[in-house]
């Protein structure tokens, strides 16, 4: 079944049941388009999901506020406000993994939309399985069984929930992008990882394509760890490999 881009605004309840089975996931879909509002809410619940969907910025910026969900589905092509504004609202009040939908083409866009706090894209028309198993994907590298809820590499501290890195007890400001690389490389501390494997676990573009997009967040990454490529302290790029994170000498970790 392939959910496309044709304007009611539908509203589901999570159950308030304490007895019934605890949710895969409680989600808020945020699509204007009531057919595939309706098609990708009933696809996820069927799977046992909890929905709440809302047709425009404003409803679906309550609900995220309200209910707290685990998982939005934001689609850019909003009739009130643009979905790419609307991600930026969302994440100034918080850090739920948003999977963006949209019509859009191009790789420029798709990075910029990463770039500004999604965690996955689809291009619209997608399958229900598309989205399905994006889902699960998002949910799995949310829950991450037995990782440690902070890392620390040296004086760097990397708080998972509360998505907050901290070098020497200073926070750290970093971009949504910036503090995922960050995490990838401190979870594989001591282990070179490849562009190509941060582009699959960050920007979820596995086919590689986006050496710039990776160099350009290695250096501001670099930047404010008061560091640079030529006087590494704990980001050492291994040539023709990939970058190792690891503490300074002298300093513990992990």
């Amino acid at each position: 079944m392939q959910l496309g881009p044709s304007d009611l605004s539908t509203t589901s309840k999570f159950p308030q049941d304490a007895d019934s089975l605890p949710p895969v996931a409680a989600i808020v879909i945020i699509e204007d388009d009531p057919h595939i509002r309706r098609l990708a809410a009933e696809a996820l619940a069927a799977n046992g999901h909890h929905l709440e969907t809302a047709g425009s910025a404003l409803e679906g910026l309550k609900l995220v506020v309200a209910t707290k969900p685990e998982l939005v589905i934001l689609d850019l092509g909003l009739p009130d406000l643009d979905g790419a504004e609307l991600l930026r609202m969302l994440r100034a009040v918080t850090r739920v993994p948003v999977i963006v939908t949209t019509a859009r083409e191009g790789d420029q866009h798709v990075v910029g939309t990463l770039d500004a706090g999604a965690d996955d894209y689809l291009t619209k028309p997608y399958s229900v399985a598309q989205l399905e198993a994006r889902v699960r994907a998002l949910m799995r590298r949310s829950e991450q069984p037995g990782a440690a809820a902070t890392l620390v590499v040296g004086e760097l501290a990397i708080d998972r929930a509360a998505r907050e890195a901290t070098l020497a007890g200073t926070i750290l400001d970093l971009s949504p992008k910036e503090f995922d690389l960050l995490m990838l490389l401190a979870d594989r501390a001591g282990e070179v990882v490849s562009k190509r494997e941060m582009l699959a676990e960050v920007w979820r573009q596995p086919y590689g394509g986006g050496d710039r997009t990776v160099d350009v967040h290695l250096s501001s990454l670099r930047a404010k760890l008061g560091e640079s490529a030529r006087r590494p302290r704990y980001l050492h790029t291994v040539h023709g490999v990939g970058v190792k994170l690891s503490a300074p000498s002298g300093e513990t970790g992990r």
